[in-house]
């Protein structure tokens, strides 16, 4: 799925990255717990969270993880945008809940394949 069509599915606001909206996704990550995303997710996933801090972009970065959703219509700082933007990541948010972005994402043919130990 592309990052376009996750916007679009998501009705979601981009504060940084739009240059890649043709990149394409294998599947998507809806966790809070950093620590969580670090021991399961493998590549090309979205990140969904609730945690609007510096850690959840250099948990993202250090994984290669291209795209932060922050849900619950979250809206990151000035810091968290100039930080996303130095990274190369897409930053964006979005008004449904965790539970329903991710279903949404799910309901729309974004499956597992980049998630360890779930295909």
């Amino acid at each position: 799925m592309k990052v376009e069509d996750i916007v679009r599915i998501l009705d979601a606001k981009i504060f940084a990255g739009e240059e890649q909206l043709s990149l394409d996704l294998n599947s998507a990550c809806g966790a809070d717990l950093m620590s969580d995303v670090m021991a399961f997710v493998k590549d090309r996933v979205v990140l969904l969270t609730g945690l609007m801090n510096p850690q959840a972009l250099r948990t993202a970065d250090l994984l290669d993880i291209k795209v932060v959703v922050f849900v619950r219509g979250k809206k990151p700082t000035a810091d968290l945008v100039e930080m996303a933007k130095e990274m190369g990541m897409t930053l964006m948010t979005t008004k449904y809940s965790m539970f329903l972005a991710c279903g949404r994402l799910y309901e729309a043919g974004l499956r597992g394949g980049g998630v360890r130990g779930i295909d």
